[in-house]
């Protein structure tokens, strides 16, 4: 069970939003790469960015910062001789050459969500020209799959588009309620559990994580095919410690 630290980057800094209301950022980090090298030393065995801005403006808005990160990361599997730590990003992500670079700048997954929805085309193109580095983000609210920037929430139900997508050959798919996402009120076990039951490729958790009782209880339904968990303002504020939580999946599923 990975837990998955986000580094949320709008105008270059590290913030985070409740509910994806750009209105409600805060900012934990000016420096988005000193964030990246603070979770590494915590143990991070993943890490997820997302360029807020590109995601409201539908094209990248944070690259400098982003290949930044990738860099940090790159330096300190070096520096600890370990193999290289992936990191998945998204956020305003509509092409191929957006992917391609991005890629071949070090990046080991993009995530692609509003394009999905809007453009499955794109998605499945995507998949067959970068296979093994594709993750769907389906973010979603009542069973009902939000896109840009969460702004918009559409008519297409969260199962029936991951068995569509899990066709194309996505490599995972991240599942987050933004009726939960910034709020820390719990992550919703029983929808992620639902979409995991109804797919064969793994589902990463997203939104809502508030402390270790939440680790503990998606490790209890990791073998449905729960990959992981995205871990952001209860990290950051200091209500889930990342080392000891991921100490503690391992032990209860393993590494």
């Amino acid at each position: 069970m990975l837990l998955i630290p986000a580094i949320d980057i709008k105008d270059g800094q590290c913030v985070r939003l409740k509910q994806g209301d750009m209105e409600q950022a805060t900012v934990f980090s000016e420096d988005p790469a000193q964030m990246a090298q603070h979770w590494l030393e915590q143990g991070a065995r993943r890490l997820h960015l997302v360029d807020l801005d590109g995601a409201f403006a539908g094209k990248p808005k944070n690259k400098a910062a982003i290949l930044a990160i990738v860099q940090t990361v790159q330096a300190y599997a070096d520096a600890n001789k370990i193999k290289a730590i992936p990191v998945q990003l998204g956020g305003g992500i509509r092409d191929l050459d957006t992917i391609e670079q991005y890629l071949d700048g070090g990046i080991s997954f993009i995530i692609v969500g509003t394009a999905a929805v809007k453009n499955p085309g794109f998605l499945q193109d995507a998949c067959g020209a970068f296979p093994g580095h594709i993750i769907v983000g389906l973010d979603a609210k009542d069973g009902k799959v939000a896109t840009d920037g969460w702004s918009k929430l559409s008519k297409h139900n969260v199962i029936e588009l991951g068995k569509k997508f899990e066709g194309y050959g996505v490599e995972s798919i991240i599942y987050t309620d933004i009726g939960r996402d910034g709020m820390m009120g719990g992550v919703n076990i029983e929808a992620t559990v639902k979409l995991a039951q109804s797919v064969k490729i793994p589902i990463i958790a997203s939104g809502g994580v508030h402390d270790i009782k939440d680790v503990e209880a998606l490790c209890k339904v990791y073998d449905e095919g729960i990959e992981g968990v995205i871990c952001g303002r209860s990290i950051y504020e200091g209500t889930l410690n990342l080392k000891k939580a991921q100490e503690r999946a391992d032990k209860l599923v393993g590494e």
